[in-house]
């Protein structure tokens, strides 16, 4: 067994096993690329080559380029990287309640895989509806005291679903300038009237819904919590300035679900609304809520019957797989149940904000377990997610198109898995690479 220092346990052979298989993977792929290179290329082929080739290297010249890193484990605090001989902590990953492997969910889904077997190889409307699935979608409505809930295979498709199922040309969505990117290609999908307003303010949106008010439908659209700050969308003020001015509201929870709130119900509990007061939700199972896929809307039953009958991503995708929905319908019943794990999340983000906040570093003000550290350079951020991954702390760069220009920063997110001695661990690397790199005194 390989020994994390605070206890984790990782099958050394498994690790073995996974990094042979690795590198197979590794080796045919690139005797498939090999292939493609050998075969005759068209002009046309060539040009486009020419034409992609160069937006690589101008991204990899701007300190802007993805790479991605290999991970040889199941998902926990700490994970195995290929090419790293010990575990590293993971402090960047969605798994706020530290469900992504919890041993309730694993059970969940094999039971599942043996009683409604692995996929259904349709739609929801021609024979892709199980039991489960309608199970799921009530103990979501349940959750959120909502009417109804339709399920997605992930929260893009909900978003990218919504708006052209309900709204035309006589109607007008109203969105915050920082909305996710799957927002903001809903919104490009449907040919209601577009107003933009500014981040999270408030006399901003209101002169929009003035300027908006011969529309037919006014809906405002929000992410509750903002995945690359940690903002939380101020509900209350949103839903009375839609009062007002006849608008209904819609909010992403995708980083809010089950964990933010005095219950975790969300962005709409944490700001004082009662349940079902923001007209239509839409959040993710791959987040806080297991960490696997799928997605779901729920809110006013007529919004999600007429997206059953529209909503194209869910008309022709396939249904959610059965040992997901199955895990899926574990989670409410735990979430349900107890605060335990939010509470802990809680905890460990006061203990890291307040840390790093002493330490010297920039993170804006807030509660949330999105931490991010302002960096400003694209390549400082990606130097220094390079240097703490020696040190054996799991983070990312984020930089421009993912944030705006000139903010690019390591966006830290806290787990309830995580334990005490992890964020100590992480925190003193942060300080030493912060030190090395000019970051801090």
């Amino acid at each position: 067994m390989v020994l994390h220092p605070f206890g984790v346990r990782l099958a050394a052979g498994a690790l073995a096993r996974a990094r042979g298989a690795g590198r197979r993977g590794a080796s045919s792929a690139a005797e498939a690329a090999a292939r493609v290179r050998a075969a005759p290329e068209t002009a046309a082929a060539a040009q486009m080559r020419g034409v992609l080739q160069a937006q690589l290297d101008a991204a990899k010249a701007a300190g802007t380029y993805k790479e991605e890193r290999v991970i040889e484990t199941a998902m926990e605090p700490s994970i195995a990287v290929r090419g790293r001989a010990s575990p590293v902590i993971n402090m960047c990953a969605n798994n706020y309640l530290g469900l992504s492997n919890h041993p309730e969910l694993v059970k969940a889904a094999h039971a599942t895989l043996d009683s409604h077997g692995f996929g259904l190889s349709s739609v929801r409307f021609i024979c892709g509806t199980q039991d489960l699935h309608k199970r799921l979608e009530d103990k979501i409505s349940e959750f959120h005291g909502t009417e109804d809930t339709i399920l997605y295979p992930s929260c893009f498709d909900a978003n990218a679903g919504l708006f052209e199922a309900i709204l035309t040309k006589e109607d007008a969505i109203l969105s915050d300038q920082l909305n996710h990117a799957s927002i903001i290609d809903g919104v490009r999908l449907c040919k209601a009237q577009r107003f933009r307003y500014k981040h999270i303010d408030m006399e901003d949106l209101e002169a929009k819904l003035v300027e908006a008010k011969d529309c037919r439908l006014k809906l405002v659209a929000t992410d509750g919590v903002f995945s690359m700050d940690g903002h939380i969308a101020p509900m209350k003020e949103i839903c009375e300035l839609a009062e007002k001015h006849g608008a209904m509201v819609f909010m992403d929870e995708c980083h809010a679900s089950g964990f933010l709130g005095k219950t975790g119900r969300g962005t709409d509990e944490y700001c004082g609304l009662a349940p079902g007061t923001v007209d239509i939700i839409n959040s993710t199972l791959g987040k806080a809520l297991g960490g696997a896929t799928g997605g779901y809307t729920t809110g006013r039953k007529e919004v999600i019957d007429i997206l059953r009958q529209k909503a194209r991503p869910y008309l022709f995708s396939n249904s959610l797989a059965p040992p997901v929905v199955g895990a899926g319908i574990k989670v409410f019943e735990m979430l349900s149940k107890s605060t335990e794990l939010r509470d802990k999340l809680e905890h460990n983000t006061k203990l890291f904000r307040a840390g790093m906040s002493t330490a010297g570093f920039n993170i804006p003000a807030g509660d949330h377990p999105i931490v991010p550290i302002m960096l400003g350079d694209a390549k400082l951020a990606h130097a220094m997610a390079d240097r703490l991954l020696e040190k054996g702390i799991y983070v990312i760069g984020f930089s421009y198109p993912v944030v705006p220009m000139d903010t690019a920063r390591i966006r830290v997110q806290i787990s309830a898995a995580h334990s005490e001695a992890d964020l100590q661990v992480a925190m003193d690397a942060f300080k030493a690479v912060g030190k090395e790199l000019g970051c801090i005194e």
